[in-house]
């Protein structure tokens, strides 16, 4: 089975649909992404261009079962095709976020959350979450009670 992405004009993913392997193959049997676009085009009145194929298996720029990664992420919807780099990304959460290409991911300006100490992780009385604060640039340290 294969995966596409219907991409709107902005380039947000509107729908993942799902064809089977025989709607993808060329006339040799070989899968063929173009194969799958005319399918699509021909059957949902969307045009080739843009239908772009997604990997199921691919998180992060990394195939789960150790295969080529394909397009960063799996497309879902509301995310993002991002034309210049040929990959899919999650809406950016904040404004001053950066595309980070190699995790196909956006990350802080400053960096990675901050690692909770052991004794926070062991600490059962509360929960301990850094989160991101646009105003200040910073990670803060959110600690709430324990249910």
């Amino acid at each position: 089975m294969a995966h596409f992405a219907k991409i709107s004009e902005n380039n947000e993913v509107l729908t993942v649909l799902t064809l089977n392997n025989t709607d993808i193959h060329d006339v040799n049997g070989v899968e063929d992404e173009t194969v799958g676009q005319a399918y699509l085009e021909k059957h949902n009145n969307w045009p080739a261009e843009l239908w772009i194929q997604t990997s199921y298996n691919t998180t992060a720029n990394v195939h789960k079962n150790g295969g080529t990664a394909l397009r960063g992420n799996y497309a879902g919807i509301g995310c993002i095709w991002d034309t210049e780099n040929n990959i899919f990304l999650s809406p950016k959460p904040y404004p001053s976020w950066v595309k980070h290409l190699e995790s196909a991911s956006w990350k802080s300006p400053i960096g990675d959350a901050p690692v909770l100490t052991a004794e926070q992780i062991e600490d059962t009385d509360n929960r301990y979450n850094y989160n991101w604060n646009e105003s200040s640039q910073s990670w803060d340290l959110v600690v709430l009670p324990s249910i």
